[in-house]
C-alpha cells in the first residue's frame, strides 16, 4: 500500500478541503401562496403543483380553552 513520503502541512490539507462546503438550496416562489419552495416539488404549504391542487394539506386545529 502506498504511503506518503513526507507529512503534508496543515495549510496544504486545508487548501485541499476548501471545496468541501455545503451549497444553499435553490428556492422558488409558489405562485399559489407566495411561499418559498423547492423547484419541481409540490408546495408544502398549500399542496399545489403547477397551479393545480395535488396534495390535500391537513390543518392543525387550535385547542379550545
Amino acid at each position: 500500500m502506498a504511503l506518503p513520503k513526507r507529512r503534508h502541512s496543515r495549510e496544504r490539507g486545508r487548501l485541499r478541503r476548501t471545496h468541501y462546503k455545503l451549497k444553499l438550496p435553490n428556492l422558488s416562489i409558489c405562485p399559489n401562496c407566495n411561499q418559498p419552495k423547492s423547484p419541481h416539488v409540490v408546495c408544502k404549504n398549500c399542496g399545489y403543483y403547477k397551479g393545480k391542487p395535488f396534495v390535500q394539506i391537513k390543518v392543525k386545529e387550535e385547542k379550545k380553552t
